[in-house]
């Protein structure tokens, strides 16, 4: 075998999500996953640092997607408002179909462990967004505020969007909650 395989990231990604609905997460070993590849374990852990990172390794282009959108979101806009755009942006990680990641959330949600590091994941998020918008002149509360909304629309989005049975898409279902949000939020 070569020393560097093309796809191997991938490959090792959509066989250990198999394996995990196959055996379950934690039954599932590094090296099931790496010989179901035809890899090596050596070549997984180039990849990534444990079987729990097969889950989140997409949280670092999810984080650069956002805060791109938002430093690019029009200067007019409220801290709410471009917070919301930004989190909307994550449709360009995630695609269109929630298969993948309706796979990941179901391990994600069997075991205490790996929904903490999710929320981990989650506030490392927020706090980029939070960085972004006093970037943009937004106060640090305010900032901290409407980032924490932001991420919470976010989950609240993503949840409907891998539970769907119709479809939707998930930026409808991003935009949806932030509507329920000012809903919410303006209610006596």
């Amino acid at each position: 075998m070569g020393r560097w395989v093309p796809g191997a990231r991938g490959r090792l990604q959509r066989v250990a999500f198999e394996l995990f609905a196959e055996r379950g997460f934690e039954q599932t070993t590094v090296a099931e996953i790496a010989a179901r590849a035809g890899l090596t374990e050596r070549t997984f852990f180039r990849h990534f640092a444990d079987k729990r990172e097969v889950l989140f390794a997409g949280q670092d282009e999810l984080t650069a997607q956002v805060v791109g959108a938002l430093a690019a979101a029009p200067a007019e806009l409220s801290a709410l408002d471009a917070a919301a755009i930004a989190v909307e942006a994550s449709t360009e990680v995630l695609g269109d179909r929630p298969d993948g990641p309706r796979a990941r959330q179901t391990v994600i949600d069997a075991h205490p462990e790996l929904r903490e590091r999710e929320l981990i994941k989650m506030e490392g998020l927020v706090a980029a967004i939070a960085d972004g918008l006093r970037d943009r002149g937004v106060p640090a509360g305010a900032a901290a505020l409407a980032a924490s909304s932001a991420v919470a629309v976010f989950r609240m989005g993503f949840e409907r969007w891998i539970t769907a049975e119709d479809g939707a898409m998930l930026d409808a279902c991003i935009r949806q909650a932030l509507v329920e949000l000012r809903q919410v939020a303006a209610a006596p």
